[in-house]
């Protein structure tokens, strides 16, 4: 029997989520990065909407939600915002700052959910 088959979608949705905030950390690592980069525009990763839509429409059967995560993917945007600095950069340090501490920490719980599950499975297969 597959992990998937005795957790349900849950390791397939938590891969999903893993991924996504992975990729958040990346692109607001690369903002960061470029705070002093004359005309930067900041970026941001969009994930939870497009999930959460397909999820709904998904009819509750197994294999149809495991298609609606398997389709969910995250989307890297530019933002718009306007620039209150001279040159045109519009990333807000302080912002990017507690945004990367936030999926950092979402990120460290929801690998520790996974592992938890793994490891009570592996106890309950060996009995010990």
């Amino acid at each position: 029997m597959a992990i998937n088959g005795i957790y349900g979608n849950a390791i397939s949705m938590a891969s999903k989520a893993l991924d996504f905030l992975w990729q958040k950390q990346s692109v607001t690592a690369d903002n960061l990065a470029n705070v002093e980069t004359p005309g930067y525009k900041a970026k941001y990763v969009t994930f939870e909407e497009e999930f959460q839509r397909r999820l709904e429409a998904a009819d509750g059967n197994a294999q149809t939600v495991a298609g609606a995560i398997d389709r969910s993917n995250y989307r890297v945007h530019t933002s718009e915002e306007e620039s209150s600095r001279v040159d045109g950069n519009n990333v807000n340090a302080d912002v990017e700052i507690m945004e990367l501490t936030r999926t950092s920490l979402q990120y460290q719980y929801l690998l520790r959910s996974v592992t938890s599950d793994i490891t009570r499975l592996n106890t309950a297969i060996t009995g010990q």
